[in-house]
């Protein structure tokens, strides 16, 4: 029998005095498995490193031999590994870094999912089982692409946005635990290899092409594809960023362009004192923002399409929900006084999207499994059931459109969507609330 793939997820990197134990008893070991210390039951012992190297400190200030790499294991089968108050299941290791700490939970694969798909999709109910179902075969193929990702640092996957986020045990729900268990070892695949599963929140009506985002991803399952339904409403319009508004005074929208255009662009500080236009230069081929033109007193900056989000930060200083959006610019003299912009969506828009596909899911859409245990949608090139894995052969937007959407702003479709969606009352709903982190293909 083939045993089950482990995965090591990254807690932390550079951490200073983390502590380990709490409620549990804890086997403190070297890598061979030989014992160094037992953090009783009810104690929290501090990890450090010396010149002689890591050991776990009682709060008495007992120590533990010093080794080169420390390992923690539950002393009872079954019991997790609190670091720093959190359960983890598996094992966690302890490394040393130029600046602290490593610490690495080592677990099985879908005990590592069991730890994502909540803390990625938000509490649900089993109403919304099939959504969830399908965040678990994007998140395994995910995880089983990009695998070994970050192994000079001594772990595949960060437990964060620039990975998965992965928040342990304290994160799993009994739906969250269904859906990974519904569809274990089930991947997507192109070619016979795990697809670049990338997702997100919101695509707003339409996903983006992968090379709109990503240079390397020029993949035919990352074509950008509508998410709109036979009723011409949108799949993911029930999501709360479906569509939304954000607006800057003159004041701070160059409080803004200072923090962020220097370090984007290079621009020196001292030109950001006076912003005389904010104008969108091109559209990509989904309708969103490909090139923002910010006017300054001397001359235009031009921020490319991957970057806009990080620069027109929200007043409040967050990462733009997402690149489709239309701007609305008041000015006076050379200065804008005023902008606003209407969009629609959240994340970088290409391949899975998260409300779309619960909505599509909920309107009758199943998971369905490939004879070979992997999902159709890909290699299997049947229609769409995960919203944004394009097959093989899925229509892209045709050149006309495109042309449309390059001189007329947002697509005719993005205008509809959001009148009718002013007649509808958003759900309210718990999501986490994703700072969405590019990621190389």
């Amino acid at each position: 029998m083939t045993p089950a793939p482990g995965i090591r997820v990254g807690l932390a990197v550079g951490a200073m005095a983390p502590n380990a134990g709490g409620v549990e008893a804890l086997l403190v070991t070297d890598p061979a498995g030989a014992q160094l210390a037992v953090i009783p039951a009810g104690e929290t012992w501090r990890l450090a490193a010396s010149r002689a190297g890591l050991a776990a400190i009682s709060p008495a200030g007992a120590s533990s031999p010093a080794g080169e790499r420390l390992v923690l294991a539950a002393a009872a089968s079954g019991d997790p590994v609190r670091i720093n108050g959190r359960p983890y299941r598996g094992l966690v290791e302890v490394l040393r870094d130029s600046l602290g700490l490593t610490l690495v939970n080592r677990l099985g694969l879908e005990e590592y999912l069991q730890g994502v798909i909540s803390a990625e999709m938000g509490r649900r109910s089993m109403e919304d089982r099939e959504a969830l179902r399908a965040q678990a075969v994007v998140s395994r193929t995910y995880a089983m692409r990009n695998m070994r990702r970050w192994s000079k640092q001594g772990f595949d996957l960060y437990g964060t946005v620039s990975d998965q986020v992965y928040g342990g045990v304290s994160t799993e729900t009994p739906e969250g635990n269904e859906a990974v268990s519904a569809t274990r070892g089930r991947i997507l695949t192109h070619g016979g290899a795990p697809i670049d599963a990338f997702f997100y929140s919101t695509c707003g009506g339409r996903t983006a092409g992968g090379t709109e985002v990503f240079r390397a991803a020029d993949r035919i399952y990352l074509r950008s594809v509508s998410d709109v339904g036979l009723d011409g409403a949108a799949y993911c319009s029930l999501s709360p960023r479906y569509r939304w508004r954000e607006e800057w005074t003159g004041e701070g929208l160059r409080t803004i362009l200072q923090r962020t255009l220097p370090a984007a662009t290079g621009t020196p500080v001292a030109r950001v004192r006076e912003v005389s236009d904010v104008r969108v230069i091109y559209r990509t081929g989904s309708g969103r923002v490909g090139q923002l033109g910010i006017g300054l007193r001397e001359s235009e900056v031009r921020v490319e399409g991957p970057a806009v989000r990080g620069v027109l930060r929200s007043p409040s200083g967050d990462m733009l929900r997402s690149n489709a959006f239309e701007l609305t610019v008041t000015g006076a003299g050379r200065q804008v006084t005023r902008l606003v912009a209407e969009g629609g969506g959240a994340g970088h828009g290409v391949g899975f999207c998260q409300w779309g596909g619960g909505g599509a899911l909920a309107r009758g859409a199943r998971l369905s499994a490939h004879p070979r245990g992997v999902l159709s949608g890909c290699d299997a090139g049947a229609a769409v059931l995960i919203r944004g894995s394009a097959p093989v052969g899925a229509r892209p937007a045709s050149p006309a459109r495109r042309k449309r959407r390059a001189h007329g702003g947002l697509s005719p479709a993005f205008g509809r969507e959001k009148r009718a969606r002013q007649a509808s009352p958003l759900r309210s709903g718990r999501e986490h609330d994703r700072q969405e982190h590019q990621r190389a293909a």
